[in-house]
Parts: structure tokens; C-alpha cells; sequence
């Protein structure tokens, strides 16, 4: 589609004028006041604007509006997913100040979506349960909300749904009964989780635990999308880990460089992502950081731009790389085999954690536009513009009611039989599915450079304060830390 469509679609879906120069709409509080927006062109607003808004759109009409329970993916039928969950209740607020519902809407979304995960049931049977010792299962059966198959009962994704509560346990700040309700509910919930119980092998937080088998053989260890679990481990008011558990994961650290960037690694962009969707992290450094002399933020800023140069360098000759289609996260694929295609053999892959890192390459020239979207308050020089380029260049083949697609593949531009998506012969491939773990972060990274929204909220809440602090965070917003402990 092209800029002029882009600006006349973005008029039809654009924010009322308060709310598009960054007026305030049905907050009051610090956390719901907007910062001056960034200096945009007509037609980088509209498409700001209309992205926004459709991703929005993807966590209101499609979550259930009596559980607030997100699918994993749409419109493919799919299993509950808890992260998505979290980043549904990271969108409703944002969705409340940008003017697309009232905060009433926001607060009662949210309140039937903490009641039901707070009535779940909790026990070690293997079918029936929501969650075990205040952790949730990784995937949910749709309705019941109890356990889905076999799936593993996931710290990582109970700690994802926590950051999405706690957003909102700081933004719904008035003393009115429903906000009121909120910020017990969420309360209640974070003192149920029992993060020691993760303490396998200490110091190091296993993965998950599964029924009748116990606790997964593999721990976190070094740098990733778990970051923010560790911070909610080391802040929790009952069952809080040690310090020592933040030593030894970021013992795990490894530092290289890679096309000209010098950055701690890790290669799909969604482990520089995830975690700063409710962090703040700029000018704050736990020990690792200050030995490097930066911080986090500017960690994922430079693995964002090596990423971008991996594209413009192409090594393997991917069809249509370069400054403005670039972005290697995890997502979905078109097939697992190999296919000969403009006479050389390539290998495809579907769901797949591809990136570009100097600690491995995973490639096979799938896009996914929620790699430079969730970088965007990171690098907002090259994120937009290949934000922009993706959906000028392949129009509704990517961008659709609910905002961009998981993923496209350019390469895989000839009639061949796809496990996931459709083929546009001569075009390339392109997946009909969007997913909620991927869309999160595009709102609200969006959010968080439009307006600091989830960030300046977050910096309030006590339960992410003490787990900064007890790793080790200084400085910045944070302060010293002193009399805080």
C-alpha cells in the first residue's frame, strides 16, 4: 500500500486530536499523563496511529471478555496462551489513554481477567488445574482456563502475566471500587507465587515443572527474554530468591561483537525485548552494566542496529534484505524441508527462534515485523521507516485488521505446498496468523516511545522497585538505593 493510501486509511482510524497530540484521556494520574509525542511527518503519525490501533484492536475484540484469556494465535484455532494474557492486560490501559475505550472498560477487563486467574484452581494434578503453587500452566484450554495437554507449568510465562498485572496494579491508582479491587487482586496473586520452589539447583531458577514428572531439567542461566522473571523472583513480598540468584544468571553472560556493534548476545531480538516492555532501563546498571559502562537499553539499541547491518550484508543472499526489511525474532514459518527456489536449495523452517548474533545465525530469510516493532523505542530511526517500508512494499499481504501479520518470507516466492501461510508466487510467503506474543510487544514498545506510558508507570510499583534493587540496579530514576531494601 502505498503512503497516500497509508494516510487516508490512518485518518479513518486516527485518535480523537487530544488523544493524537498526546492529550490526556480518561486518566489523571502521573502514570496516565502523555509526555509530548515525538516529532512526526502527516503520514508517519497516521501510520503510527493506525498501527497502534490495530494491535489494540487484536487484544480487545479477540480476548474473552469474561476471562480476558488470550489464544495463542488468530484466526488459526488455538490453546490459551498466559503471555499473551500479560500483554492483553498491558493493551487495555494503553487502549484507555489513547482514547480507544473508557477507563471503566480498561478497569473492568481487567478486574474479570485477575478474578478468574485468581479463582483458578491450584494443585499438582496433572488435568484440571490452572496452576500449581501460584504459577500458571504455559497454555490453558479455552473456556476452563485448566491446563492444556501436557504443557509444562511455566515460570517464564507466569511471570510475563504478573508484568501485565502489575502495569496495571500502578495505573489503576484511583480509590474507586473497582481499581481498588484491581490492586488487591494483583497483590494477592504476586504473593501466591512460590519462586523458591523454582530453587532446584540453586542459585539458578529451573525452567518449569511438569505433573507426576518435576521440575524441568534445564535453569535460567544468562542473558534472554527472562530477565524480567528474574527481577519479579528477587522483589517478591513471600517467597523472594536471593541475590545470588542474579549473580549467577548473569554469570551466564556473553559479550561479542558483531557487524561493528558490541553488545551483550543474544539472537532473536525478542530477548532484548520482552523485558524492557515494563522496565525502564535506561540509566539504571546492575554490576554487569556498570563494568561495561552502559545499560540495558543501549545493550538492545546496538543489537537492533547489528541486526539492520546483517540484513544490508545479506551473507546468504536472502531476496529482498536490506536497510528497510530486516528483523530476525522467533515466529512463525512456512514449512520444515528443503525447496529449490531461483535454482539454489534453500531449507525453511516453521515456529523457529531464528536471529543474527555473533553467537549463532538462524536464517532462512523469514521477516517478522515485530522484531523492528518491539525495537522501536530502542531505534525509532530505523525501526519506523522499516515498519513503514513492510507495509508500502507488501500492503495487505501483511498488514490486515488486526496490524501486521507474524511473518513473510520473500524468498519463498514459488508454488510450493506450506504448513502455515500461503505462497503469493513471484511475491514470497506470508502467514495469515497474528500472535500474541508478538503483537505485545508492538503496542506497547509503540506506547513506551510515543508517551513512556508502561514505563513511568512501572517505576512506581513497589514489587519490580525491590527486585531492581536487590540485583543490584542504581542510578537514574532508581537513585542509590539507599533505605529502600
Amino acid at each position: 500500500m502505498r503512503i497516500a493510501a497509508a494516510l487516508a486509511l490512518g485518518a479513518a482510524l486516527a485518535l480523537p486530536a487530544a488523544a493524537a497530540a498526546g492529550g490526556i484521556r480518561g486518566a489523571g494520574s502521573e502514570a496516565g499523563r502523555l509526555a509530548t509525542p515525538p516529532r512526526l511527518t502527516a503520514a508517519e503519525l497516521a501510520f503510527v496511529d493506525t498501527l497502534q490501533h490495530r494491535t489494540f484492536l487484536f487484544f480487545w475484540e479477540l480476548a474473552d471478555s469474561a476471562t480476558g484469556m488470550m489464544h495463542d494465535r488468530w484466526p488459526t484455532r488455538s490453546f490459551v496462551s498466559v503471555a499473551s494474557t500479560g500483554f492483553a492486560l498491558t493493551a487495555w490501559p494503553i487502549g484507555c489513554e489513547r482514547g480507544w475505550i473508557t477507563r471503566a472498560q480498561a478497569a473492568d477487563r481487567t478486574l474479570r481477567t485477575l478474578a478468574f486467574h485468581w479463582r483458578g484452581r491450584q494443585d499438582a494434578s496433572p488435568a484440571g488445574a490452572m496452576g500449581y503453587r501460584g504459577f500458571f500452566y504455559h497454555f490453558l484450554h479455552p473456556g476452563s482456563g485448566t491446563r492444556f495437554e501436557q504443557v509444562e507449568l511455566s515460570d517464564i510465562d507466569t511471570a510475563l502475566f504478573l508484568a501485565g498485572a502489575l502495569f496495571c496494579q500502578s495505573y489503576f491508582d484511583r480509590a474507586v471500587p473497582a481499581e481498588r479491587r484491581v490492586r488487591a487482586l494483583v497483590d494477592s496473586l504476586v504473593a501466591r507465587v512460590e519462586w523458591t520452589w523454582m530453587l532446584v539447583r540453586p542459585p539458578l531458577l529451573s525452567m518449569g515443572w511438569k505433573p507426576g514428572e518435576g521440575h524441568l531439567e534445564w535453569d535460567w542461566h544468562g542473558y534472554n527474554e527472562a530477565m524480567v522473571l528474574q527481577l519479579l523472583a528477587l522483589g517478591s513480598p513471600t517467597h523472594p530468591v536471593s541475590p545470588a540468584t542474579w549473580r549467577a544468571w548473569t554469570q551466564g553472560y556473553r559479550w561479542g561483537t558483531f557487524h561493528g556493534r558490541t553488545y551483550l548476545g543474544f539472537a532473536p531480538l525478542f530477548g532484548h525485548q520482552y523485558s524492557h516492555v515494563w522496565v525502564d532501563f535506561r540509566g539504571i546498571q546492575d554490576a554487569a552494566m556498570r563494568e561495561r559502562g552502559l545499560d540495558y537499553f543501549e545493550n538492545s539499541r546496538r543489537a537492533t542496529y547489528a541486526q539492520r547491518a546483517y540484513a544490508i550484508a545479506n551473507p546468504s543472499g536472502f531476496k529482498d534484505y536490506g536497510a528497510d526489511v530486516w528483523g530476525l525474532t522467533a515466529c512463525d514459518g512456512p514449512l520444515d524441508g528443503k525447496v529449490t527456489v531461483g535454482g539454489r536449495e534453500r531449507e525453511f523452517h516453521t515456529y523457529r527462534a531464528r536471529g543474527a548474533c555473533f553467537t549463532h545465525v538462524q536464517d532462512d530469510g523469514t521477516i517478522a515485523p515485530t522484531a523492528a516493532g518491539g525495537s522501536i523505542a530502542f531505534a525509532p530511526e530505523i525501526c519506523l521507516p522499516a515498519l513503514m517500508a513492510m507495509r508500502e512494499r507488501w500492503g495487505e499481504h501483511v498488514f490486515r485488521r488486526y496490524g501486521f501479520v507474524d511473518s513473510f518470507n520473500p524468498t519463498l516466492d514459488v508454488t510450493v505446498r506450506t504448513q502455515h501461510g500461503h505462497v503469493v508466487p513471484g511475491v514470497g510467503w506470508f502467514d495469515d496468523d497474528h500472535l500474541g506474543i508478538d503483537q505485545g510487544p508492538i503496542l506497547a514498545m509503540l506506547e513506551n516511545w510515543r508517551s513512556g506510558l508502561v514505563w513511568r508507570a512501572m517505576r512506581r510499583n513497589p514489587h519490580l522497585r525491590r527486585g531492581l534493587l536487590a540485583a543490584g540496579f542504581r542510578g537514574g530514576w532508581l537513585g542509590d538505593g539507599a533505605g529502600r531494601r
